[in-house]
């Protein structure tokens, strides 16, 4: 049972605080997403094929140790809480990690395939020892649905600011800092977003305390009670389904995007600037998201998010025809995709935080990093199936490095770019449509299933 205290506001240094936390983990989190199938395929000289592969297996243990590190996140006790020496602990961690992922240029042959795989797996399973209780904070902090829309918008525009500044700037910042030796850019990058990392942090440990108290009536959570939080809350199962495939939608674009642009259009130029417009964007929805909420109605805000990927679809198609070198058409893609994604970023967060809450209800258990842990998950297996079929879909179509491609694979680039998410964003929309139930049948606080 959760045991609210009298005072449900979040003050305005919390929210910057806790904010502040999503700057440096999403550095860290956005040079993977960002470059680093590039950095494998390109600066290492790994097969595309089998950096997909990687990236799905390494996911397919998240998928028993991400809801595992909920479960011992709920059992922690300790006088700073249970979520923030988690932070803390995984955030150390995972930074001598990332310097490591980031080395395997170092390495040559089976060597550098073994060291790859071990290093980014390790990654993955370090990152979740952060991630998951940082995010699992919100319901904590605040049972006051109005109080978690506000709130979340100041993690997500940190988070914007940190892929928006590593989308635009990341490799040139690498071609600076290798000065013509990409691998060690990368390397040296590394450590400046390790030292924003911690720091970014400390600042959460220190200024964010829990408000909404959880008692479990003396008792632990065990693996029968994980599985009875997951597999018993239907809309749980109905969020993963939405959530799951928008997500694996925005990253194909993302991921694709370095190639589409510097291979199909000929422009690498285009790449920096669509992520910076795309971030802009992306702020912009996120900034706007609470107030956009009072006066949509709820069920309508997952269909409107959708719809504007969708249109960055329409866009690109439009333009690779029409004017494939046009920066405007570029920019205005950029803009809806991340525009959408900024919404998307602010609802499922708050969604998640009532699908706690209705998951208490339905089966009188309560676990925010449990509940939590899933969206960890999801963005990291959205990620890895879009790294596989990145990876995958490059070599189908006949990619090769660093070379002059083939009308083929110009034309399978432009498919995978545009055709592929749009099909996932739609996907999305009639999955919510059919299974979610949350969005207008939650009042003051109270799930009440249709």
């Amino acid at each position: 049972m959760t045991t609210p205290t009298t005072d449900q506001h979040i003050t305005l240094m919390t929210k910057a605080s806790y904010g502040l936390g999503a700057l440096g983990k999403d550095f860290a989190c956005s040079i993977i997403y960002i470059f680093l199938m590039y950095y494998y395929t390109d600066v290492v000289g790994l097969s595309a094929a089998f950096v997909g592969g990687l990236f799905l297996v390494a996911r397919i243990i998240d998928a028993f140790t991400d809801p595992m590190m909920g479960m011992i996140v709920d059992n922690t006790r300790s006088r700073f809480g249970k979520f923030r020496p988690w932070i803390l602990i995984g955030t150390l961690v995972n930074s001598v990690v990332l310097l490591m992922v980031f080395s395997a240029h170092k390495f040559t042959g089976n060597t550098a395939y073994i060291y790859a795989a071990v290093t980014y797996i390790l990654w993955g399973v370090t990152y979740t020892i952060m991630d998951i209780p940082y995010w699992s904070m919100i319901p904590a902090l605040s049972s006051s649905r109005e109080e978690r829309e506000h709130l979340v918008v100041w993690p997500r525009i940190f988070a914007s600011i940190a892929w928006t500044v590593m989308g635009a700037y990341g490799l040139h910042t690498v071609g600076l800092l290798g000065d013509g030796n990409e691998g060690d850019g990368f390397l040296y990058l590394c450590v400046g977003i390790i030292i924003a990392f911690i720091a970014s942090a400390l600042i959460t440990f220190f200024q964010v305390k829990e408000k909404v108290e959880t008692k479990i009536s003396g008792e632990k959570f065990d693996a029968k009670d994980v599985k009875k939080i997951i597999v018993g809350n239907d809309q749980l199962k109905s969020l993963i389904g939405f959530v799951l495939s928008f997500n694996i939608a925005i990253q194909l674009i993302g991921g694709f995007a370095i190639y589409y642009f510097t291979y199909a259009i000929g422009r690498e130029d285009l790449f920096p600037m669509f992520s910076l417009v795309a971030g802009i964007a992306e702020f912009s929805g996120i900034f706007l998201f609470p107030w956009i909420a009072r006066v949509v109605d709820r069920r309508f805000m997952w269909p409107m998010a959708c719809g504007f990927p969708i249109l960055c679809s329409i866009v690109l198609f439009a333009s690779s025809v029409v004017a494939p070198e046009s920066a405007i058409m570029v920019g205005i893609a950029g803009a809806a995709l991340k525009f959408g994604n900024g919404l998307f970023n602010g609802l499922s967060t708050v969604m998640l935080a009532d699908v706690v809450d209705y998951g208490e209800q339905k089966t009188g258990l309560r676990s925010e990093s449990i509940i939590f842990s899933v969206q960890t998950m999801l963005v990291k297996g959205a990620g890895a199936l879009a790294g596989f079929l990145i990876g995958f879909g490059l070599t189908l179509i006949g990619y090769v490095p660093n070379e002059v491609q083939s009308a083929e694979t110009i034309v399978g680039l432009k498919v995978l770019m545009i055709l592929i998410p749009a099909i996932l964003v739609l996907l999305s929309a009639i999955i919510y449509k059919k299974t979610y139930r949350l969005d207008e049948r939650f009042k003051h606080g109270r799930a009440v299933a249709a």
